[in-house]
């Protein structure tokens, strides 16, 4: 793997060559949809199931899923809106918007319905997927996060017995400060919620920690990822209006977070499963991707 400092641009060959290391097939391409520019990697043969990564990863927090799910998917892991080599536009990030870059993408790669898998943000934009788009998706599956909500605006400014600090939220509301305090510095940012929301710190290495600063490091990265959470308002307003999620759907926890989970997501859709990965704090799919790969097929069939 070709490596290079904090504080440069992310690289086309870097995503390239960690790609074609993989076993599977993988290659990593790009596709002109819905007036933006959309990062993905992909291989595998099968049906297609595609893996969307949340903040502050990209589609590399799925690499090492990605192998064991090739053997029975063709496997498209997507930078969303925003993330490292996809475009950066003005607008554009809540939920809805994000939905249909995907939706399509499926069209662009030729297929009619795909299974979606999401992590963190890539939940969020799963879930609407699934609501905005029904006749393109067989399965949902999402991890460690709904849909934005009304409670959303319940979270505590200063968490109490245990509960987890979510500074993250609140500081990637601010228009143009994040960007002037982090360009740069994005290495410290990724340190610490990695530091913080991994069992094993040493799942992710020295090189992996670099690449995700380097895709966050500049102010247009910054501004583009602080605009999934600044448009957690129309998100929740689009919430209100929708229905229950009519496909089979799959919720995937942490232990810290699965008693929320199994309380809270069986309301949000019609056939509705819920499962605890062990052993692994928010990042399921660095932690535990066998389990991980596992609990999918499982679910996809």
């Amino acid at each position: 793997m070709i490596c290079v400092a904090v504080g440069e641009s992310p690289s086309v060959l870097d995503d390239a060559v960690l790609a074609w290391g993989l076993a599977g097939d993988f290659t990593s391409a790009f596709a002109e949809v819905n007036g933006t520019t959309l990062h993905y990697v992909a291989g595998g043969q099968g049906e297609p199931l595609l893996l969307l990564p949340g903040w502050p990863v990209t589609w590399r927090e799925f690499r090492h899923v990605m192998p064991l799910l090739a053997e029975r998917y063709r496997v498209i892991a997507v930078d969303l809106r925003g993330m490292n080599l996809s475009g950066k536009p003005a607008t554009g990030y809540d939920k809805k918007t994000m939905a249909r870059d995907i939706f399509e993408l499926v069209r662009h790669l030729g297929y009619s319905k795909a299974n979606i898998a999401g992590h963190d943000i890539g939940s969020m934009v799963a879930f609407s997927y699934a609501i905005n788009h029904p006749e393109a998706i067989s399965k949902l599956a999402i991890m460690e996060v709904g849909h934005p909500d009304s409670s959303l605006y319940d979270l505590k400014l200063l968490p109490y017995d245990g509960a987890p600090n979510l500074w993250w939220f609140p500081l990637n509301q601010l228009r143009g400060l994040p960007e002037q305090l982090l360009a740069g510095r994005m290495q410290f940012v990724v340190d610490h919620v990695f530091d913080t929301h991994l069992v094993d710190r040493g799942k992710v290495d020295v090189q992996d920690r670099l690449a995700y600063a380097r895709a966050y490091d500049n102010a247009e990265a910054i501004r583009a990822g602080n605009g999934w959470f600044q448009a957690f308002d129309q998100d929740v307003a689009d919430f209100k209006a929708y229905d229950k999620v009519t496909v089979p759907m799959l919720g995937l926890a942490s232990p810290a977070n699965f008693a929320g989970v199994q309380q809270a997501w069986p309301q949000l859709g019609t056939d509705v499963q819920v499962a605890m990965i062990d052993g692994t704090g928010h990042f399921l799919p660095i932690e535990q991707p066998e389990a991980v790969a596992r609990a999918l097929t499982d679910f996809f069939g």
